[in-house]
């Protein structure tokens, strides 16, 4: 296996609940760095309990719905949340609040990492196509963010023919609800920037897209492109 594809393997992995008994077996993943590593742009506690706290809970929420409708607990959770119409009316809410949370978070943590670069492969011709220049790329994901009213995400999203898309979500929702897959997010809640950057959101932006771990989202991107 490539690196490549270790790189691509170990992000989809967290989506794959993996149960094959009662008992679903939803997982923490391990971040693919130690909680310092993104300062001063992101700081260790803010990171420590985001990742510890905030994303556990999902887990654990979401462990609890499925532990009602363990056979929903063999299916890859993008699956269950690009149809959430066929999931249970008992559990739905929790599939989709707690089953996105954890899903957004699995990638959100591998979308991050120390600045090594920018992207690279077809993910430049393709920004380079929908956006003009990185730096424009950059500029629209920013204003794309503060848009967002309360809580939600900004996203990337392949549309094919080489284009990408910014679109927005509130809460936990995201492209999978409406049949797509993202490249990746960025996580606009107030928990993910308010110990460091108060209502901030602006810098937050800015300092984000500073750990951007390209790497990994141009690799994610020729996955997605085959």
């Amino acid at each position: 296996m490539t690196r490549r594809n270790l790189i691509i393997s170990g992000a989809l992995s967290a989506f794959h609940l993996g149960a094959q008994s009662a008992a679903p077996t939803v997982t923490l993943p391990k971040l693919p760095y130690a909680l310092d590593a993104l300062e001063p742009f992101i700081d260790a506690r803010t990171m420590e309990i985001h990742h510890g706290k905030h994303h556990q809970t999902y887990v654990d929420n979401l462990n609890k719905a499925l532990a009602t409708q363990p056979e929903l607990a063999k299916q890859p959770l993008d699956q269950l949340l690009k149809n959430l119409s066929a999931v249970p009316d008992s559990i739905r809410g929790a599939v989709r609040n707690s089953g996105g949370g954890h899903a957004n978070h699995s990638l959100f943590w591998q979308t991050l990492g120390k600045p090594k670069g920018g992207p690279a492969g077809k993910l430049v011709k393709s920004i380079e196509k929908s956006f003009g220049s990185q730096t424009a790329f950059e500029d629209k994901l920013r204003t794309a963010g503060l848009g967002v009213f309360g809580s939600g995400w900004v996203w990337v999203v392949p549309n094919g023919a080489d284009s990408l898309s910014i679109e927005t979500s509130p809460n936990q929702d995201s492209p999978w609800n409406a049949g797509k897959t993202p490249l990746f997010g960025l996580d606009v809640w107030e928990h993910a920037y308010y110990l460091k950057y108060q209502n901030r959101r602006a810098d937050y932006l800015a300092a984000v897209l500073k750990v951007v771990n390209w790497d990994f989202v141009s690799a994610r991107y020729e996955d997605l492109s085959k």
